[in-house]
């Protein structure tokens, strides 16, 4: 980045001032190809004066159709029945053969009900009649009426949810959640989806659960780290299963997150305000 005017950076790429200080003087502006913004320091930028910029209100769709996708595959125990086909341990129609969880009246607990997991919300209840619980920073009183939502603590949706779609941003107050004491009180009957961020979740508390039979199978879209290492246990648990954060991998997606990214660039190289600006602290 040394001499460079703007920076296209991935989710992946850590964004910090050791970066910021290659870059040196001539850079003005950052332009994540993500919705999410964790991987940027955002304080040192707005420090430095450099703009920042995201792909926002692209992929909400994608990714409600992702969740749901694990969630429905978590449930019906897709991966387990795909092992035994390929392994050859398929060897008759079993009465209790890979018997998985309804979905059909069940509660949809939601956490963090912003624009996917209202998509989401939008899918299962309409689609398989669930009941919904969420959580949020307030009530949502288009949620509670389009959808017959109920706004609840962390707690009591854990309880009572029979389904649970993670889809908070991470900052301080997020990471880790989901931990042990959480997981406590989730039925083990449930199941966990998360294509938020990894660090939502507390993976060796999840991993745990999982074995213990204290969840029903968890779905993932979102590691920490990512990739996750091969010799991860969770990729050794039958009841879990773990994709490659594809949550925006469709054709509309990411073309649209490019033309954002390019267009968020070449405004900010030539010094005029970003289309799709990440709000950035105020500098004492």
């Amino acid at each position: 980045v040394q001499g460079c005017t703007g920076i296209l950076s991935l989710l992946s790429d850590r964004i910090d001032g050791e970066v910021l200080d290659a870059a040196g003087q001539s850079l003005r502006v950052i332009s994540n190809f993500a919705v999410g913004y964790n991987n940027v320091d955002i304080a040192e930028a707005a420090r430095r004066g450099i703009a920042v910029g995201n792909t926002p209100d692209v992929l909400t769709d994608a990714t409600a159709d992702i969740a749901v996708a694990l969630l429905l595959a978590s449930a019906r125990r897709l991966r387990e029945g795909w092992e035994s086909v390929v392994s050859g341990r398929w060897k008759t129609w079993e009465p209790m053969g890979w018997v998985g969880q309804d979905l059909r009246g069940k509660t949809l607990g939601i956490i963090g009900m912003g624009r996917i997991g209202q998509a989401v919300a939008e899918r299962l209840v309409h689609g398989w009649a669930m009941q919904l619980l969420y959580t949020s920073r307030s009530p949502k009183p288009e949620v509670d009426s389009q959808l017959g939502g109920r706004h609840v603590t962390l707690e009591q949706l854990l309880r009572d949810s029979d389904f649970v779609s993670v889809h908070l941003s991470l900052n301080a107050q997020t990471r880790h959640v989901i931990n042990g004491d959480a997981l406590r009180w989730a039925k083990p009957t449930c199941v966990l989806v998360n294509t938020a961020r990894g660090e939502v979740i507390d993976q060796a508390a999840l991993c745990d659960a999982l074995r213990e039979g204290k969840l029903f199978a968890a779905g993932l879209d979102v590691c920490d780290p990512e990739p996750l290492p091969t010799d991860s246990p969770l990729l050794k648990l039958p009841n879990c299963l773990v994709l490659p954060h594809i949550g925006s991998a469709t054709v509309s997606a990411r073309n649209a997150m490019a033309q954002r990214a390019a267009d968020n660039l070449i405004a900010g190289i030539h010094g005029k305000p970003l289309p799709y600006p990440v709000p950035l602290p105020a500098c004492s």
